[in-house]
């Protein structure tokens, strides 16, 4: 598992000038970087690298013993993973090029303002982090097996997309990006969120927010907290959620209905790292991991105006899409007897038998509400059963007399997709009717009060259609 203290990048600070290493430790504590080790000798540089982990390095040229144009090329061949930013009191083309040519990340002059040097260490820690990312990601999904599995402990599958999908989870949750997870209601988003929180940082907080229709002042006032007086009513300092997260992980739930206001603040949130209490004028240090999550299409939000196009790009740096339970009805067998065990230990009642044509009943079902329908279903099911196998009725009252919806004709629009795929020639209607009933009898499994409501029609109208093609097939025999 992944710990705070590893996220937190290391910097070395190398320069003979006491009085300028201080400085830069007291900027660069202004952004947020608290762990900087500082090098007056030149020469111990190599060593320090030898003995601990340095993310980043600031690296003066004009220094006695080994000068900085001496030293780059020797860390560059070493520790090509270690972004350098040089420094000199000297604005001058030639050693700037020079410098990028031995193997320099960026080149900045020592008067420059601190903005513009902070801003340049900040992107190459990004940079760096995006490289270490991508070896996340590839590692993990070069294994078969997760690494964590217990942190996924709440999450019930079999299914290979959700598989992979929870090897990606895997790679991106040590990263300080924030991560979107998309999806229907009902699939599961805050436990990805959960998940995240217990391989992030096991150890700290997990607070979630719900932040559909919060309007701009409650969003201000439960994210980032308030300050005595700060309206009539704050009688005393109330510390918000993202304080309360510390260095574990805010999750806010529903961010595709916050108000545009509030886009704006999360925006700086996740740009800068920090935020204003209301009543404050002093910036606070957010150190939480942002997990965001919606059942909104967020792409077509922000190309119709309606969310900001960069909170909108930045929030999608790691996006995990949930596929909704229709497509992945492997694990309704898992699930169903996951809930049954839940719902029996909750109402303390004995876990009841399934008739083993439910298994067959329920995944002909489209399941709008996903997961937690069909944890619903359940719970209301053995909250009615007394004794012997578990009844189907309650189950067939919620599914309705067609339990499976096909494709929705808003789903074909948006896709183009046609409900039905021909060969160039067409079938007739006699046989295109032939060709619905054999479909429907193998998607329920032989089960003909089954194949009969996903057809439309009576149990013994559907006998009747199959003594007919029994017969059709007999004589062509």
């Amino acid at each position: 598992m992944t710990d705070s203290q590893d996220n937190t990048p290391t910097l070395l600070l190398v320069d003979d000038e006491a009085a300028w290493l201080h400085g830069m430790r007291l900027t660069l504590a202004r952004i947020g970087l608290t762990r900087v080790e500082q090098c007056l000798d030149s020469r111990e540089v190599m060593g320090i690298l030898q003995r601990q982990k340095i993310d980043l390095i600031l690296l003066d040229l004009t220094m006695p013993y080994l000068t900085g144009d001496e030293l780059l090329p020797l860390i560059s061949a070493e520790y090509p993973e270690i972004p350098v930013i040089v420094l000199t009191g000297l604005n001058q083309l030639e050693i700037a090029v020079e410098c990028m040519r031995l193997g320099a990340f960026d080149f900045f002059v020592k008067s420059v303002e601190a903005e513009r040097l902070t801003l340049g260490i900040r992107r190459a820690l990004r940079m760096q982090e995006a490289l270490r990312e991508n070896q996340r990601i590839k590692t993990s999904l070069i294994h078969d097996e997760l690494e964590h599995p217990g942190a996924f402990s709440e999450i019930i599958t079999q299914n290979k997309q959700m598989s992979t999908l929870l090897k990606y989870v895997e790679a991106v949750s040590g990263s300080k990006q924030p991560i979107l997870i998309s999806g229907e209601s009902g699939v599961g988003k805050e436990l990805i969120a959960r998940a995240i929180a217990r391989l992030y940082n096991p150890d700290a907080p997990y607070v979630a927010v719900n932040v559909a229709g919060l309007d701009d002042n409650m969003f201000s006032d439960t994210l980032f907290g308030h300050c005595k007086g700060a309206f009539t009513g704050a009688d005393k300092d109330r510390p918000g959620m993202i304080e309360q997260a510390g260095a574990g992980v805010l999750f806010l739930d529903e961010i595709g209905d916050m108000t545009p206001s509030s886009q704006v603040k999360l925006l700086r949130l996740l740009q800068e790292g920090e935020y204003f209490p209301l009543g404050s004028d002093r910036p606070k240090r957010s150190q939480a991991r942002i997990v965001v999550a919606t059942n909104r299409n967020l792409e077509q939000m922000q190309h119709a105006g309606e969310f900001r196009k960069d909170l909108y790009y930045r929030l999608k740096t790691h996006q995990i899409e949930l596929p909704p339970l229709r497509n992945r009805r492997d694990d309704i067998p898992l699930l169903l007897d996951h809930f049954l065990r839940l719902s029996a230990a909750e109402l303390g009642k004995k876990v009841p038998t399934p008739p083993p044509e439910l298994e067959v009943l329920l995944s002909t079902y489209h399941f709008p509400g996903n997961v937690r329908e069909l944890a619903g279903m359940v719970y209301d099911a053995v909250s009615r059963h007394q004794t012997g196998k578990l009844s189907q009725s309650s189950f067939k009252q919620a599914i309705g007399s067609h339990p499976l919806k096909g494709i929705k004709a808003e789903d074909r629009t948006s896709t183009g997709e046609s409900l039905l795929s021909f060969h160039q020639e067409l079938p007739t209607l006699a046989e295109a009717a032939n060709l619905l009933v054999e479909e429907a009898m193998k998607r329920a499994q032989n089960n003909q009060t089954i194949a009969a409501q996903l057809l439309g029609i009576s149990r013994p109208a559907l006998s009747k259609r199959l003594k007919k093609l029994r017969e059709e097939d007999s004589r062509t025999q």
